[in-house]
């Protein structure tokens, strides 16, 4: 006699604000290796591009004003899609305390810059390559780290580095750190969430 045994796949969430091509890109990931399943895509924007995006790839989405974040709306729908793990991708509104409080190193981010140099508050997008440029830097690069109270401060979990070129505008230098976030965000999630070393 047989005996079936179903794998729970761990829920994820991903908080995005813009155009969602890495949030894209990481349900695709997932689609594909059934590792995880992004069940939910949440947005503060209700104009943002990443809307369309999980639409066309059939994951639920929510557009969830910075009022409702604060009063603890965003936690509320977390419990009722059985949330397990969050991925900010493009995120730009501070996550609440409650929420860290209730996923302890289950909220992970990525930065285009190699912290703990050209982050903090306000430092996202083009400001940090042109940040990166202005001082003259020979690497900058992707960092994933987990969350805490303070932004851009949480425990690092992995790094990528690509060149600064002398010739780089923050165009070209955030193609290239761009080319980082496509290639190890999905990965380093699933390795995460899975317990598992990065396989480089």
């Amino acid at each position: 006699m047989c005996t079936k045994i179903e794998i729970i796949m761990k829920k994820i969430a991903i908080l995005a604000s813009g155009e969602g091509t890495n949030t894209e890109r990481i349900i695709r990931y997932f689609l594909e290796k059934r590792t995880a399943e992004v069940a939910l895509v949440i947005v503060n924007k209700a104009q943002a591009g990443v809307l369309k995006r999980a639409e066309r790839l059939s994951v639920p989405s929510l557009i969830l004003t910075a009022q409702e974040f604060a009063d603890g709306k965003v936690l509320e729908t977390l419990h009722q899609y059985h949330i397990d793990f969050i991925v900010l991708a493009g995120f730009l509104l501070k996550v609440p305390d409650a929420i860290l409080h209730d996923y302890p190193n289950k909220i992970v981010n990525i930065h285009p810059a190699l912290l703990p140099k050209f982050g903090g508050k306000g430092m996202y997008g083009s400001r940090v390559h042109q940040a990166v440029i202005a001082s003259h830097e020979k690497k900058s690069g992707i960092t994933i780290h987990y969350i805490n109270e303070q932004y851009d401060e949480g425990n690092t979990i992995f790094q990528a580095t690509c060149p600064v070129l002398p010739t780089d505008t923050p165009d070209t230098l955030a193609t290239r750190v761009h080319q980082l976030e496509y290639e190890y965000f999905p990965r380093v999630i699933e390795a995460t969430i899975l317990g598992k070393n990065l396989s480089i």
